[in-house]
């Protein structure tokens, strides 16, 4: 069964394994042997991290682009 990050009362955002709040978690990002030290919210107990529609679909998929144009 997949976990799937809420938003109770449209407040901020809750892990589905731990039932904590995300706080900003540095995360390594890596694409075509490019790594990257981004900051998204996150679980400070197990570690998952949320990557929104917004991100994976506006800046990532930007970035994604420019990588593979090199």
């Amino acid at each position: 069964m997949a976990h799937v990050f809420v938003r109770p009362g449209g407040e901020g955002w809750v892990c589905p394994k731990c039932s904590r709040p995300l706080g900003p978690v540095s995360v390594n990002v890596e694409y075509m042997g490019a790594s990257f030290m981004v900051e998204l919210p996150g679980c400070q107990s197990c570690g998952k991290v949320l990557v929104d529609d917004e991100l994976a679909l506006g800046k990532m998929l930007e970035v994604e682009k420019l990588l593979e144009d090199k």
